[in-house]
């Protein structure tokens, strides 16, 4: 008797308090215009744990802040481990927010959103098939950093977090390269719960118009086959007729800055520096939602609550489909044999849509001797506009069937390996002929852009020569789900490769050189045993000019003809065996 007593005191000791804690968030007690605090949230996220067994709040690695970054998963079946969920066979949906904390609609949307499904039956009924992950505040730093005033364009709330993290890099440019622990501590949230559908939660810059929310879909073309089509055809206007039903008026991201968005924009074309473009890489749908920074806070996280849930039930409703793409993707792209790394915009072929804008023009400004953009809210329009979301490639490379990368190379390594791609070692010194490329040329920002001197317009050559690999090293194999990841990093002409990102600047410079006076009698010798390359050169003085008026760079040309010339000055430390 005394134990069934006990076990009535226990019981109703849990039933008060479950009910005494009150789960009201922030944004809803002061009417739509505050967001919480860092420390704020994830009490709350605890206290969501610890009353409701299908919340879990887990903890993956660590952030600059030197706090670990956070997952609250909901789960119908209850608790859930770190280990549980890549197996799980339910739909995996990822949410980030606060990857810029002043951009806050999420934190405060994502808190509301899972909260009323523990508390609902009716919501745990429709979503019983799903795992739903949120990263509460990805950008910890900035959250830290809260203040009134760095967002001047924007309209609430009161306070907020900065963009920058706590080493003021721009989170959202640093996925591929993972300079900072939050993208190391990002990828291993990212691979633990290998998301179907990827939800980043934003709020946009740039033009004026009526909505108050926009989608931002990764580029279907980019993401290609069949699962680009599917994105394009099926999840899109699917998540536009739903909030259409719900009232809630939507466009695509309006990618126009500095201008007006009447005649049309292209699509954001969302490489894998980008959150989108980097899950994209592992065949993950990726969008991001942007709400307008003029439009009231309160409307803002109202809508993208809604925008969530609606993801959430094209999740649910398509689960067969969208599982079976993501397994055979991999496949379809070996299938393909090349693939596409670089694009640009379609401009024959635009999609055309009804957009809700208002009138724009040039006005003299009352603050500056120049011309200011204004919108006039008195004159709303709605017109017919291109929209550019076609994209055409302009490069493309023939997939090999491994990678060949040097083991002293440990920080390429070191991320591969935050990406799970699946590797071997030589057990012994090897030789073998592989395909080696060289950089032809590339050019480089003049200003530091996240931390590096980024290259682009970068381009290679070819050669194919038997190379002497030593124990240790690493050979990777493309046919491996994370082949996207590889293409798009090791490919030195990919927009985002670890080449344009500087990890290979070292081969760029050469560590040897010559003596003019001493290499004379040298160069003199080597164009006598040579007629070939002795031919080339006297053309070359023949028709160069500037050439021939250089006598340094003539010796350095020789000197680049002969063995002395050091086989490593711009090759890629990044060697391909075909098909």
């Amino acid at each position: 008797m005394k134990k069934l007593t006990l076990l009535f005191l226990i019981v109703g000791f849990a039933c008060q308090t479950k009910q005494e804690i009150d789960f009201t968030t922030a944004f809803e007690k002061s009417n739509g215009t505050e967001t919480p605090v860092y420390n704020d949230v994830i009490s709350y996220y605890k206290d969501l744990a610890s009353s409701y067994s299908e919340i879990s709040l887990l903890e993956f690695g660590e952030t600059d802040s030197g706090n670990p970054l956070h997952l609250v998963v909901y789960n119908p079946d209850g608790k859930i481990s770190k280990n549980d969920i890549k197996n799980s066979k339910k739909n995996r949906v990822l949410i980030n927010n606060g990857i810029h904390p002043g951009e806050s609609d999420g934190i405060d949307a994502s808190m509301m959103m899972l909260r009323d499904i523990v508390q609902n039956d009716s919501l745990q009924e429709t979503y019983k098939n799903s795992l739903i992950c949120v990263i509460p505040i990805y950008n910890i730093g900035g959250a830290l950093n809260r203040n009134s005033h760095t967002r001047a364009n924007q309209n609430g709330p009161k306070e907020y977090g900065f963009r920058g993290n706590a080493r003021n890099f721009d989170l959202n440019r640093d996925f591929v390269k993972q300079d900072t622990k939050n993208a190391q501590s990002f990828a291993e949230i990212f691979h633990a719960v290998n998301p179907d559908v990827f939800i980043d939660n934003h709020v946009s810059n740039g033009a004026d118009y009526q909505y108050a929310i926009t989608h931002l879909f990764t580029q279907h073309n980019k993401l290609g086959g069949n699962l680009g089509s599917y994105l394009e055809s099926e999840m899109r206007p699917y998540l536009e007729r739903s909030l259409g039903k719900k009232k809630i008026p939507i466009t695509p991201y309006v990618n126009v800055w500095g201008s007006t968005p009447d005649k049309g924009w292209s699509q954001f074309m969302d490489s894998p520096r980008y959150s989108t473009g980097y899950t994209t890489l592992f065949n993950t749908f990726g969008m991001m939602v942007e709400t307008h920074m003029l439009k009231p806070y309160k409307i803002r996280v109202e809508q993208t609550y809604e925008l969530m849930l609606s993801m959430l039930d094209f999740t649910e409703e398509n689960s067969e489909k969208i599982k079976d793409l993501r397994a055979n993707a991999a496949n379809n792209i070996l299938k393909n044999k090349t693939y596409p790394i670089q694009y640009k915009v379609d401009r024959e072929n635009p999609s055309k849509f009804n957009f809700k804008g208002y009138e724009g023009s040039y006005i003299d400004s009352k603050v500056t001797s120049g011309k200011r953009l204004f919108y006039d809210k008195s004159k709303p329009f709605e017109k017919e506009v291109n929209y550019y979301n076609n994209f055409k490639t302009t490069k493309e490379i023939v997939i090999p069937k491994a990678y060949i990368i040097p083991q002293g190379w440990q920080n390429i390594i070191d991320r591969l390996k935050m990406n799970n791609i699946e590797f071997t070692r030589f057990k012994a010194d090897t030789i073998m002929n592989v395909e080696v490329n060289h950089i032809k040329s590339f050019k480089t920002l003049n200003s530091p852009f996240e931390g590096h001197y980024l290259h682009y317009n970068t381009e290679i050559t070819k050669s194919f020569n038997a190379v002497k690999f030593s124990k240790g090293d690493y050979l990777i194999p493309t046919n491996q789900s994370g082949i996207r990841y590889l293409l798009e990093t090791l490919e030195a002409e990919a927009v985002d490769s670890f080449f344009n990102w500087n990890f290979f600047d070292t081969i760029l410079q050469r560590k040897e050189g010559f003596s003019p006076y001493v290499f004379e009698e040298k160069a003199e010798e080597f164009l006598n045993q040579n007629p070939l390359f002795k031919a080339e050169f006297e053309n070359k003085i023949e028709t160069d000019t500037s050439f021939a008026k250089n006598p340094r760079a003539q010796l350095n040309w020789i000197y680049m003809q002969t063995p002395h010339y050091e086989p490593a000055h711009m090759r890629l430390p990044v060697f391909k065996i075909p098909f």
